[in-house]
């Protein structure tokens, strides 16, 4: 009883105290505009949150790692969207939501001691890093033809660069001492050897 009513008090009084430093930064700043620009920091905040109530719970509160990097994920892309104005962005940003889902269960697997939720976890990012690379390849370049070159544009054409040469090279067995043709047995080579 008296960890649960612990946990409560952590998570509120961090609450209380990023709220506050908020208005206060607020009300130093009063020529610029804060609310304005960093006002996705409250969903970070809410993510973050959720990681202290897991970490002031123990291992049995672990699961609280996905809704809190769900959370601090959206806000971290809330506000790279608000400052650069590149809203469109939602397009295929909505990966990185997948891949903070395999974030939030890779970070609950290692927080509760659990090798297959790390490497589920691990499987899920990877989708979604490979998901967010296609299809920002792919909206990107549509909606940026013709405009000047910026570091956007160029991004996700090399993303895709590397992400072929890691399928190729991973595939391939290059990374395992040379590829080995499909018609060739390892265990009749084996044997002729000797």
């Amino acid at each position: 009883m008296s960890s649960s009513r612990n946990t409560g008090s952590i998570v509120g009084g961090a609450l209380l105290i990023t709220f506050g430093v908020l208005v206060l930064l607020g009300q130093v700043f009063q020529g610029f505009d804060f609310w304005g620009n960093f006002w996705p920091f409250l969903i970070v905040a809410f993510g973050l949150l959720f990681f202290v109530a897991m970490l002031a719970g123990g291992r049995s509160l672990s699961g609280l790692a996905v809704p809190g990097s769900i959370l601090t994920v959206i806000g971290l892309m809330l506000f790279y969207q608000n400052l650069t104005n590149h809203w469109e962005s939602w397009s295929y940003g909505w990966t990185l939501i997948l891949l903070s889902v395999g974030l939030g269960i890779f970070l609950m697997g290692a927080w509760g001691g659990n090798s297959s939720q790390r490497q589920s976890g691990l499987q899920v990012m990877r989708l979604g890093l490979v998901m967010f690379v296609i299809f920002g390849a792919f909206f990107e370049l549509i909606f940026t033809a013709g405009k000047a070159i910026t570091l956007r544009s160029v991004f996700f054409p090399a993303a895709l660069i590397l992400l072929g040469l890691y399928l190729l090279v991973s595939r391939s067995g290059l990374l395992k001492g040379g590829a080995m043709s499909e018609t060739e047995d390892p265990v009749s080579s084996s044997k002729e050897e000797s």
